[in-house]
């Protein structure tokens, strides 16, 4: 296998290489689910057969795109979170940034993806270290020069000035955004929860809980805003994964916003996720790490 740098410095380019990692291998069997869904602070346990069918499904839509993908083994240490395989990485211009957990439970994830990583020859081109905590699902790529970073629980300011200082000239700008309190510390939130880029000049929000410099940024780029109404934020409408300009993948149970991104013209592909998203908070957009887009 190559040993090129991955490119993904866009949200919205076609996909041609992601990450992911089953139910199977993330969930184990159903004794780890009993065992594990409340101290990770899953609302339900998943089902784990029911579980493993959803992902199937959600698979499918991934290799609709033609993407190749690479799955993550079972590993030692991680637990149900690590099926939300964006947070455990970031992806620059020379390969790989591991990144340091704000979640506690997750903290071996980083390491098992570095592992995964050297066997599939994909260059890991720096890593977080404590006291620095950063999160993929904080990170957001606006163009292949400008990345958005949310400073939230699960993202620290040490985090983020060693992502900056990694990322050094390859970028030319870094804009970081207070997130809100919102439900707090243990709560499963991240930028990516109320922003998702479905092409250059269009995104999902959802306004209500969106730092207003970051909105009036987006407005100001020529972005289109597809404003997530309230009853279904908490349906994940506002996590949507591009796998293509205007083509995209959501959580079933958000017609409203789907209607809205059809009207854009973008193409909405939809997944029964109870099992693999809702009960644990991690959408689409969580459920993947793309290391290769067109166009990036």
């Amino acid at each position: 296998m190559s040993s090129l740098p991955p490119r993904a410095l866009s949200e919205f380019g076609e996909v041609t290489r992601l990450v992911v990692k089953h139910a199977r291998d993330a969930f184990v069997d159903q004794a780890t689910i009993d065992a594990e869904w409340r101290p990770l602070n899953f609302t339900h346990a998943p089902d784990f057969a029911k579980a493993i069918d959803e992902y199937d499904r959600f698979l499918d839509l991934l290799t609709s795109s033609d993407a190749r993908l690479h799955f993550l083994p079972k590993a030692s240490g991680t637990g149900l979170d690590s099926i939300y395989v964006r947070d455990a990485s970031v992806v620059c211009d020379r390969g790989v940034i591991l990144c340091g957990m704000g979640k506690p439970r997750r903290a071996w994830e980083p390491n098992a993806q570095g592992a995964a990583y050297k066997t599939w020859e994909i260059p890991v081109a720096g890593e977080i270290r404590r006291p620095g905590q950063l999160e993929g699902g904080d990170v957001v790529w606006l163009d292949s020069g400008t990345i958005v970073v949310g400073r939230g629980y699960r993202t620290n300011d040490e985090g983020i000035r060693q992502l900056r200082e990694i990322l050094g000239s390859s970028i030319d700008e870094m804009i970081v955004v207070p997130l809100p309190h919102w439900k707090g510390p243990a709560d499963v939130f991240h930028l990516m929860s109320i922003l998702s880029p479905v092409d250059d000049n269009l995104a999902v929000v959802y306004s209500p809980l969106m730092p207003v410099p970051l909105r009036e940024r987006l407005i100001a780029r020529g972005v289109e805003l597809v404003e997530v109404p309230d009853e279904e934020f908490a349906s994940m409408g506002a996590n949507v994964l591009a796998i293509a300009p205007r083509r995209c993948i959501m959580v079933a149970g958000s017609p409203r916003t789907r209607t809205l991104l059809e009207r854009a013209n973008a193409e909405v592909l939809v997944y029964s996720g109870t099992e693999i998203s809702l009960k644990g908070g991690g959408g689409p957009t969580c459920l993947t790490r793309p290391i290769a887009r067109l166009g990036t």
